[in-house]
């Protein structure tokens, strides 16, 4: 992000990053945690509304694998990007089905 204002580019670029997996909640033998279902996405960029997007998944209510519940479809993100911030409204066929953007950016595209 100082390498896009520095160049002047700061307000045209949003970045996405996400990992392929995430964590389980209790320990397992290592005091680690082994890979689990539900996952956390950033968005980052000065056009981006910061906060949290999405409900906090619960501590206390695994499915049987004791992976966290996801409360927010990640198409839902997608849907997001694809039609808030690079300009295409129509994502259903995209991502094969109906996503509700969140209301995440500044500017419209």
């Amino acid at each position: 992000m100082k390498d896009l204002k520095r160049i002047g580019r700061e307000n045209d670029v949003v970045i996405m990053a996400f990992s392929e997996f995430g964590r389980r909640v209790p320990e397992n033998v290592s005091l680690g945690t082994d890979h689990g279902a539900a996952n956390l996405m950033f968005v980052a960029g000065n056009q981006v509304k910061g906060g949290h997007y999405g409900q906090i998944p619960s501590l206390a209510k695994l499915d049987e694998g004791d992976n966290l519940l996801h409360t927010t479809d990640f198409r839902r993100v997608y849907a997001t990007m694809i039609a808030g911030w690079l300009g295409h409204p129509d994502t259903r066929e995209l991502l094969n089905g109906d996503f509700q953007p969140f209301d995440m950016f500044k500017r419209k595209a």
